[in-house]
């Protein structure tokens, strides 16, 4: 079996697709109505008819209703010529979906909604499309609209590492950021006036559907206060002087921009900051946590 559990006959058979339960097999597609009711009739089998196939508002019932019959006039071996051309295109097809699969694995990241832009801008220009198509299919997210790969490619391949350009469609969202192109839905911001407080006995569930655990202790000494980002925020760590602005801090660890709105910030009573999620910690409550043998876990929603 190769990767994805799929044989490797049917693979290469045109008359099998990947259904959300499993896989269907329509062996029999490739022959002809008139002989297939012959063989119902002679061997006395019962049917169902579907309704559905005489309506012909839809494509596929005008072209068997209408279409085919004209050709059949004309070319009366169209039937097996039209199949012929389908079993070709499906087997071409499968190679292109193989090549698809092995190039956007080449340029995978750890996080699945992340890919390389050094690796996607290295492909054909054909085979970037394919598989940018394939990237947002594999993630679930709306298919991508007409003109959605150019724009991709004029606004976010072509823009600076640094300039945080976007593309945005139905709900979904592709970013950049460095060498990165991350997918995703569009979520909207935390309130920045939340704020919550946190003993640290219990996990603490936060906008969005995250969570925060305390673990290795039973509580601090005295509550916490938790709340998002809003601006300007400073943090002293272990062995430094002076306090470091927080929006640098996050851009010397790569935190990329569409993580940063919700990660929780830890303070004490008196407003400092204490902890950022479980990414940076003050000298103080660092020291806490190490003295307790205690940790801090972030869950992003």
């Amino acid at each position: 079996m190769p990767s994805g559990g799929r044989p490797t006959k049917l693979r290469s058979n045109p008359w099998v697709g990947q259904q959300r339960r499993g896989w269907l097999w329509r062996p029999l597609l490739d022959t002809a109505r008139a002989e297939l009711l012959a063989y119902a009739h002679r061997h006395g089998l019962q049917w169902i008819e579907d309704p559905g196939n005489d309506d012909i508002a839809l494509d596929r019932n005008f072209i068997r209703h209408h279409a085919l019959p004209l050709l059949r006039e004309r070319w009366p071996h169209a039937d097996a010529a039209l199949a012929r051309s389908a079993t070709l295109s499906a087997q071409a097809s499968a190679l292109l979906d193989e090549e698809d699969a092995r190039a956007l694995a080449g340029i995978a990241c750890d996080d699945p909604h992340d890919i390389r832009v050094d690796g996607l801008r290295s492909l054909p220009a054909a085979r970037r499309a394919r598989v940018l198509r394939r990237w947002i299919d594999r993630l679930g997210l709306p298919p991508l609209p007409a003109q959605a790969v150019a724009r991709v490619e004029a606004d976010l391949l072509d823009a600076a590492p640094d300039a945080k350009a976007a593309f945005a469609w139905a709900g979904a969202t592709i970013q950049r950021w460095r060498n990165l192109l991350h997918a995703g839905l569009r979520h909207a911001p935390p309130p920045p006036d939340w704020q919550a407080t946190w003993s640290g006995c219990e996990p603490l569930s936060l906008p969005g559907g995250g969570r925060l655990r305390l673990f290795g202790a039973s509580g601090f000494d005295t509550p916490l206060q938790v709340g998002m980002r809003r601006g300007g925020e400073r943090i002293r760590l272990a062995g430094r002087r002076h306090s470091h602005s927080l929006k640098h801090l996050l851009q010397d660890l790569d935190v990329p921009p569409w993580q940063r709105p919700g990660l929780p910030l830890l303070s004490a009573a008196d407003g400092r900051l204490l902890a950022v999620a479980d990414l940076v910690y003050a000298a103080d409550f660092e020291a806490w946590l190490r003295s307790n043998d205690a940790g801090l876990r972030f869950e992003p929603g």
